[in-house]
């Protein structure tokens, strides 16, 4: 099926499932204007927890002679991306189901320069105030099946707004950046592809990915000899370090 196909159905389901909330043109109309207003604070959220990030970048860099941080950038999720994500999850395409389900509209991803330092962003962010973590997916720990590695944290952002204090779930991407250049080929030759790979892709994919991550720990071992530096990434030798990240990991298995 093609793309302009799978969207016109996705935008037919959208308009069925909004029915009950258009009884004329103009009910169309406000619709669309609070979907607006949603990504504004949605927007909003992601130029708060950014600005910490880069707050805490500069912090560091002032007392050490390095950044745990490489780049920061952000998204927010399309519309089209949005009304997909609800069929795929079997919901229908309403502003209610947006807000309720999805907690993926705002994303940041964070690149790093050593495994170590992706726990230790997790770890600044955990003290920030106006953030709350309430989730945390470590897939460098537990790579998933395709060998993607990524610590994947959902944070509620408070924002306030002239009228209002609202609670808004970003979805944030600590990687290191030799995960990073995995990530985004491997996406580059999956995402929406409608042709057929060789069989023999997603095994080397995975082989290429296990390539990596070791070279990525023989990077970090040789960055042991930097001056200041903390390993951050053995929860089991470093507990005590790691107390608030081992917190962490109890709200996850809650």
């Amino acid at each position: 099926m093609s793309e302009d196909k799978k969207k016109e159905i996705i935008l037919k389901k959208a308009f069925s499932d909004n029915m009950g909330m258009i009884s004329h043109p103009g009910d169309l109309l406000n619709v669309a204007m609070e979907f607006q207003q949603l990504l504004m604070f949605y927007e909003s959220a992601v130029k708060i927890v950014k600005t910490h990030f880069e707050i805490l970048e500069d912090e560091f860099a002032a007392k050490h002679e390095r950044k745990p941080i490489s780049t920061i950038t952000s998204r927010i999720k399309e519309p089209m991306s949005i009304a997909e994500k609800l069929q795929r999850k079997g919901l229908p395409i309403t502003i209610d189901n947006m807000v309720n389900n999805l907690f993926d509209i705002a994303g940041i991803r964070v690149t790093c320069p050593f495994i170590s330092d992706v726990y230790h962003v997790l770890l600044m962010l955990e003290n920030q105030n106006g953030i709350s973590i309430i989730e945390v997916k470590d897939y460098i720990k537990n790579p998933k099946k395709s060998g993607y590695r990524s610590l994947h944290v959902i944070v509620k952002v408070s924002v306030d707004f002239s009228d209002q204090r609202r609670e808004i779930p970003v979805e944030i991407q600590i990687r290191t950046i030799a995960m990073d250049f995995w990530a985004s080929l491997d996406h580059q030759i999956h995402y929406k592809k409608d042709f057929n790979l060789d069989e023999n892709v997603d095994d080397e994919l995975r082989s290429i990915a296990d390539t990596i991550a070791d070279t990525d720990e023989r990077m970090q071992n040789i960055a042991k000899n930097l001056p200041d530096f903390v390993d951050y990434s053995d929860v089991a030798r470093q507990i005590e370090m790691l107390g608030e990240y081992s917190k962490v990991l109890a709200r996850e298995s809650k």
